[in-house]
């Protein structure tokens, strides 16, 4: 086992340096205000990744065309530093966007943070994944990424050790790739992450492992959901001098961002050129915004302990060691920040509308007309109430456009007026183009569906 600690700042230029904290402290905006704005009801939950941008920016520094990811909901750091998810397209998977092109990751159908790379094309053909970071689509039940990343690291081995294999140049490059696998210390209770990390120790297979310990999984802490230090675990699969198989275990601190980079650098370059696994137990690291929207860790934390993770956040430690190493001042983060906030913001702002501009247009086409039948109609009072409702509604959505239009009908079914077709006929195309939005995909819909084989 290895214990990181602070290393000097000499190899790092302040360029770097300030690139990766502006990077860090975008990233803790899109946390922030992605919070608000579930919270102020146009996004129905949000799940974030605060706490973790120091290691992730380390990892990422590791990552390179044709390796995998295989990771949870706190990874978006991460994404955003690999460029393989972008602040805008984030925004966009928490309003559930349908629109492929603004988010690439699940077109508004996975929850929020659950980030993908595609290996296809339109035609349902393999991309050339070697030039691309991959990133496999993280699924909701927790550690379930974990059983996936030992296949991923395990066709790495494949593709070094079979020669029938090396003509697949679009997949591997003579097993070159690491796959990396990251999840909560909560989840590293469950018996598919022992599992998985014990195939990959018998395997050898170059899988990096990292672990966001932050003590708590929701309200429970570590005390309770772990029969020892989780740590004394782990240790258990380190590898010893001479012996085959086991894990380089690395423990660094979430805040040390030189000791971060050191470790992922020297880990990921044994996994890649000899196919040694290794864990990377990132601890001391916090959640300032607690769990996800659903609650608030202030009800469940001490206050001993809120105090603590305020002094260990990664994000302000990162800021005084770049003041300490004389990288920057005060005063010039400072602007940094008040301008990345304010980009942040714009990014925001350009999703939501972005997102909102279809609907609304076809709110106003049912708003046009709901008016004009109920003109031919009459003013009726149980009519009026869903125009206006859907008129006075601040988040309009396109189940609220279908229900209107439904409700609309057949409380005017006995009524004779000229549009009754027309509203029928825009209830049924917005419910056919959601069957596309939502409902297409599910299957393979190429030449190489097996829908097609032939009977």
């Amino acid at each position: 086992m290895v214990k990181s600690s602070t290393s000097g700042s000499k190899k790092f230029s302040a360029k770097q340096v300030l690139a990766d904290y502006r990077l860090a402290y975008q990233s803790r905006q899109v946390s922030l205000i992605g919070r608000r704005e579930v919270l102020s009801g146009k996004a129905k939950f949000g799940i974030f990744g605060a706490g973790k941008e120091v290691p992730q920016l380390a990892m990422a520094k590791a990552f390179q065309p044709g390796d995998w990811r295989s990771g949870y909901y706190r990874d978006q750091t991460f994404m955003f530093a690999t460029g393989e998810h972008t602040m805008a397209g984030f925004f966009a998977h928490l309003y559930a966007d349908s629109d492929l092109e603004r988010e690439p990751a699940s077109g508004g159908r996975a929850m929020n943070a659950h980030f993908s790379t595609q290996s296809l094309d339109e035609n349902g053909e393999w991309l050339d994944l070697m030039q691309i970071k991959n990133s496999s689509s993280d699924v909701s039940p927790t550690a379930a990424q974990m059983p996936r990343l030992v296949g991923l690291a395990y066709a790495s081995k494949f593709f070094r050790e079979l020669e029938d294999l090396k003509k697949l140049t679009k997949f591997s490059s003579n097993g070159d790739e690491v796959a990396f696998g990251t999840i909560g210390n909560a989840s590293a209770a469950e018996g598919m992450f022992w599992e998985a990390l014990n195939a990959i120790s018998v395997l050898q297979s170059p899988a990096v492992i990292s672990i966001w310990d932050d003590d708590y999984g929701i309200s429970v802490p570590n005390s309770i959901q772990h029969g020892k230090n989780l740590a004394d675990h782990l240790s258990g699969f380190a590898r010893n001098a001479g012996e085959g198989r086991g894990y380089n275990y690395v423990q660094v601190p979430a805040w040390d961002y030189p000791a971060l980079i050191d470790a992922y650098q020297q880990v990921v370059a044994q996994a890649r050129k000899d196919h040694i696994p290794a864990i990377v137990h990132v601890v001391e690291v916090t959640q300032p915004q607690g769990h996800s929207t659903s609650g608030s860790h202030e009800r469940y934390k001490t206050r001993e302990r809120l105090e603590w993770e305020k002094a260990h956040d990664c994000l302000p430690r990162f800021r005084e060691w770049i003041i300490e190493q004389g990288f920057s001042t005060d005063a010039k983060l400072a602007v940094f920040e008040q301008q990345d906030l304010e980009a942040v913001e714009g990014i925001r702002a350009k999703a939501w509308d972005e997102y909102k501009a279809p609907i609304l247009a076809e709110v106003g086409e049912l708003l046009a007309l709901l008016d004009t039948a109920i003109g031919e109609i009459g003013e009726r009072q149980e009519l009026s109430d869903l125009r206006n409702k859907l008129k006075s509604s601040s988040n309009p959505t396109r189940k609220d456009l279908v229900e209107t239009a439904s409700k609309f009908l057949v409380a005017a079914f006995r009524d004779d007026y000229d549009l009754q077709e027309s509203l029928s006929t825009f209830k049924q195309r917005i419910e056919e183009e959601n069957l596309i939005r939502y409902g297409s995909h599910l299957y393979a819909e190429t030449d190489r569906s097996a829908a097609k084989i032939p009977q």
